[in-house]
């Protein structure tokens, strides 16, 4: 009998053990986080990191807008909307959240000092943000602008009496870190780690898990061993080689999604002699020649797109021909897959006077996109095979981010979320011409411009008939394809893998959040 008792007494107490472990989430991510400010950086890592603290003033979950601080809104006038704010929202030193709170936001986000990645963009056709009273936004736009709520729904609300006295060091140190969201912030480390509790006073849905350890673990590998050793409960961007040990796995489940996110590359746009640019001889080329579009199509002809999917991405991927994948907002399906065709163009280069070709260097991060050293590697293969020697460089991305906003590479690589899941997202941000007063070419790292793709951004965003928007999104991705303004490669599917007896269901594109993850039967 004392033997059943202490046995009784012991399972009861390992259950509880597990029931209260139950309750803290820890999750291995792939995307490093640049600061905790919400409004610095649109990068993938630090907006998944937002989302647990910060809310938006109209959420974009499954592609779908929904009330998010505002609880609805209507559009006036073409030039004029209408957003009634939540009057039971509290920011979480017990503040009440009013439209002073969204007025100061939005004047921050379009120049927070120290972006490379800014928020402005969505913000660009914003002429005017009042209050009409304490929980009424009136926003008046430059221009008609049918998808002002689909912009708003990027831009982080954070509070006026907090962030007028703070700084982006103040949120990494915590000290600003006064949100609206599900999580509480607890603790930042950089390079490792970002903790977090429940917030018990949320407008919103309570969150499941009482306690969240948000760890950076930027390789794969790691983040796999990570999983298969119990040291977290879910991890994200699984790499394709290690998906066949995972699937094995008795205590793991993979959770495979279709994502909007494109790989793709920049050549630079620049007129001015570029070291990364060079002949055969290793000197400097009088004229930049990516700019001839002879020479953009053989590389983009030299590249064997099937082949890195199989081989590079296993099957992890599609094939892409344009930024937006199938059967999405804009994606045009008259633009048929680039075929691989090395003879086409070596003829190409030889037309545009580089019979024997010249020297590239291509630039990618070391610690950002799954399988993108790779993927470099391969395609600085076929195109040394048609006669432009290509190297490439691998940087970490604390250095690429910067030197490639500043369009000092010849090669670029940009894996772009289409977060939006539509394909205005990236004309503002990727194709738009670079003008930082509007707002526009955030991410246009080539600093590509094309008067035509810039006439289709402007007519699309002032569209309200969304067949006709669609039409118009549509003839951009030609004239960009045509035009090889930049060189798309292949669209990632997005895989999340977690022990058994929990679940992953994405809200938005390839964010990871806590909210994501909720407990099934094993």
């Amino acid at each position: 009998m004392k033997r059943i008792i202490v046995s009784s007494l012991t399972a009861a107490l390992m259950g509880a053990g597990l029931a209260a472990h139950a309750q803290t989430l820890n999750i291995g991510f792939a995307d490093p986080v640049s600061s905790m400010d919400p409004q610095l950086n649109n990068h993938a890592g630090d907006r998944s990191v937002d989302l647990h603290f910060w809310d938006l003033l109209v959420q974009n979950n499954h592609n779908k807008l929904q009330p998010g601080l505002a609880a609805s809104w209507k559009n006036l006038d073409p030039k004029t909307w209408e957003f009634k704010l939540r009057t039971d929202v509290k920011w979480q030193d017990g503040k009440a959240f009013s439209a002073e709170d969204v007025i100061y936001s939005y004047q921050r986000a379009r120049a927070v000092p120290g972006s490379v990645a800014t928020f402005a963009g969505y913000l660009r056709t914003v002429e005017s943000v009042t209050a009409k009273d304490p929980h009424t936004l009136i926003i008046k736009t430059t221009i008609p602008n049918p998808d002002l709520p689909l912009n708003l729904a990027s831009v982080h609300i954070v509070s006026k009496h907090v962030g007028e006295k703070s700084a982006t060091e103040d949120y990494n140190s915590g000290k600003a870190m006064v949100g609206s969201g599900p999580y509480k912030w607890v603790s930042y480390t950089p390079g490792d780690r970002v903790v977090m509790q429940r917030n018990d006073g949320y407008w919103g849905d309570k969150a499941i898990w009482d306690k969240v350890n948000y760890r950076y673990i930027n390789n794969a590998a790691s983040r796999t061993a990570a999983l298969l050793a119990g040291d977290v409960d879910v991890i994200d961007k699984v790499s394709v080689s290690d998906l066949a040990r995972l699937k094995s796995a008795p205590n793991i489940a993979v959770y495979p999604y279709d994502g909007l996110r494109v790989m793709l590359l920049q050549p630079s746009f620049n007129p001015a002699p570029n070291a990364f640019i060079t002949d055969n001889a290793g000197k400097p080329l009088p004229k930049n020649p990516l700019l001839d579009q002879r020479v953009r199509e053989a590389l983009n002809l030299a590249i064997n797109r099937g082949a890195i999917v199989d081989r590079i991405l296993q099957d992890a991927a599609t094939e892409a021909n344009q930024w937006m994948p199938k059967n999405t907002y804009g994606y045009n399906p008259d633009i048929k897959n680039i075929p691989f065709d090395a003879a086409k163009a070596k003829k190409l280069l030889a037309d545009a006077g580089f019979p024997e070709g010249f020297k590239l260097t291509m630039h990618v991060p070391n610690d950002r996109y799954p399988q993108g050293p790779e993927t470099a590697q391969v395609v600085a293969q076929f195109w040394t095979r048609i006669g432009v020697k290509t190297q490439v460089e691998v940087v970490p991305w604390a250095v690429y981010s910067g030197r490639a906003n500043k369009n000092e590479y010849a090669m670029s690589m940009l894996a772009w979320g289409n977060g939006t899941g539509e394909a205005s997202y990236a004309l503002v941000n990727v194709l738009a011409t670079v003008d930082a007063k509007k707002g526009l070419g955030a991410s246009n790292w080539g600093h590509y411009s094309n008067a035509a793709v810039d006439k289709a951004l402007t007519e699309s965003t002032e569209e309200f008939d969304m067949a006709k928007r669609e039409g118009i999104l549509r003839q951009s991705a030609k004239v960009v394809s045509d035009d090889v303004g930049i060189i798309p490669l292949f669209h990632y599917r997005n895989i999340w893998a977690a022990k058994k007896g929990l679940k992953v269901t994405p809200f938005s594109s390839d964010r990871t959040t806590a909210s994501m993850v909720t407990k099934v039967a094993p």
